[in-house]
């Protein structure tokens, strides 16, 4: 009885200890998972202040129109052709978690040479880090998330990543704002800089155990087929990067030329339209977000992508043909539902592309180099038939741009949606 007793107790130890590790490796995956959600809040906060507060700051600083431009274009070229790039060191590392804390390190100090250097090469220097970590976090943070969710749980954890971010730009713009108008222009990237620290502090709450055994598995299968002449001969590749490139030739510029009239009109209210217009789009897509999640995991990625893309018509001749500040304010609604659409989809789109291979960053590379050359193309088109033919007609040309969109992804789009890679099934 007592051999009995012995093997009884020891199998009850045996299965409280593995109780107890459960419960241990659950709670650092809620921690993990909460970390997530404020990285991403935390990084858009930083990424709000390279917004139109360095053109500001930089003119405030006695720079003429001719050097502000080219400073903005370098940071806006190294955003385009660093994606690619970017997305092949997301892929080459296991260490995910490091290249994101390297990355948040030279947007502080990106900032940092802003503020206290604002002089012509420290600000190129100052663009080009920005640039490139900022093509950086962007795959690292879909890499984290899909190691933390599993594809099976991706479009979810993509959903409450992109309604984290919507928040994180809200409140950053307001505040950044508030200091820039009440403090200092310069305030605005001390500030910057220091908002890196919460971030990495919640960079640090993702423990490497939650998501080493997905890494590992991503890492361990190489490219399979999909290296960079596979990804770029594949059709959903092919047809989703040129929905992305017209998608954002058609939406970069229509709040420009729309704001161009309103400050024309409005003059020193401009600035708060404007400012409610850009909070509005940030509420509704952080609304939208788990909407286009749902739509997306229920009914397919294709039906999710074509409900995002077809507000792009009807904002552009809304736009065009409505008139008065607010009515402006009200149309932003439209721009939320397909940021949303893209902020879910992009990354998710790309894991059910290179499903079973290590090319995830590679294929989101590609896709934000398509995403951002529409939008450089989109300003300078928009901004030259705005001059030439009126702004009607150019809202109405962008418009045009975006039904094409729209058809190209309702007819030629393939459904990317399947069951669980299995990955899912290597953590069970």
């Amino acid at each position: 009885m007592s051999r009995r007793h012995a093997l009884a107790t020891a199998a009850l130890k045996r299965v409280r200890t593995e109780a107890q590790r459960g419960l241990k490796q659950a709670k650092e995956l809620r921690s993990s998972r909460r970390g997530l959600d404020w990285l991403n809040f935390f990084v858009a906060d930083v990424q709000t202040g390279f917004g139109p507060f360095v053109a500001i700051y930089l003119a405030a600083q006695g720079w003429d129109d001719g050097r502000i431009g080219l400073a903005l274009s370098v940071g806006a070229m190294t955003m385009v052709l660093g994606r690619v790039p970017a997305g092949v060191l997301a892929d080459a590392t296991r260490h995910k978690r490091l290249l994101a804390l390297l990355a948040l390190i030279a947007i502080a100090a990106s900032a940092l040479m802003l503020a206290v250097t604002p002089v012509f090469w420290p600000v190129i220097i100052s663009q080009l880090l920005h640039g490139f970590a900022s093509c950086v976090m962007v795959p690292v943070l879909a890499a984290i998330s899909l190691a933390l969710s599993g594809r099976g749980a991706l479009s979810g954890r993509l959903g409450r990543n992109s309604v984290f971010a919507a928040v994180g730009n809200a409140v950053a713009a307001g505040l950044l704002g508030v200091v820039g108008t009440y403090v200092s222009l310069q305030a605005v990237f001390w500030m910057t800089a220091a908002l890196t620290l919460p971030a990495i502090a919640a960079l640090a709450m993702i423990t490497q155990a939650d998501i080493r055994p997905r890494v590992e598995a991503m890492q361990g299968r190489g490219s399979g087929k999909k290296g960079l002449k596979g990804l770029l001969l594949d059709r959903g590749v092919l047809v989703f990067a040129a929905c992305s490139f017209l998608f954002t030739l058609s939406n970069a510029a229509m709040l420009p030329i729309a704001s161009s009239g309103v400050t024309r009109s409005e003059g020193g209210m401009a600035s708060i339209i404007v400012a409610a217009g850009v909070a509005v789009a940030q509420a509704v897509t952080a609304g939208m977000s788990p909407v286009i999640s749902y739509i997306s995991d229920n009914i397919g990625r294709r039906i999710a992508l074509v409900v995002g893309l077809s507000v792009l018509p009807l904002r552009g001749v809304l736009l065009a043909t409505l008139e008065g500040p607010w009515m402006l304010v009200a149309i932003q609604a439209l721009d939320g539902v397909s940021a949303a659409m893209l902020a879910v989809l992009l990354p998710l789109v790309a894991a059910d592309l290179t499903r079973g291979t290590n090319r995830l960053n590679l294929c989101i590379g590609i896709f934000g180099f398509a995403v951002g050359l529409g939008g450089s193309v989109s300003t300078a088109l928009g901004g030259y038939l705005s001059l030439y033919f009126g702004p009607s007609f150019a809202l109405l040309t962008l418009a045009a741009i975006g039904g094409g969109a729209c058809a190209l992804a309702l007819l030629a789009m393939p459904e990317t949606r399947e069951g669980e890679d299995d990955e899912d099934e290597v953590m069970r």
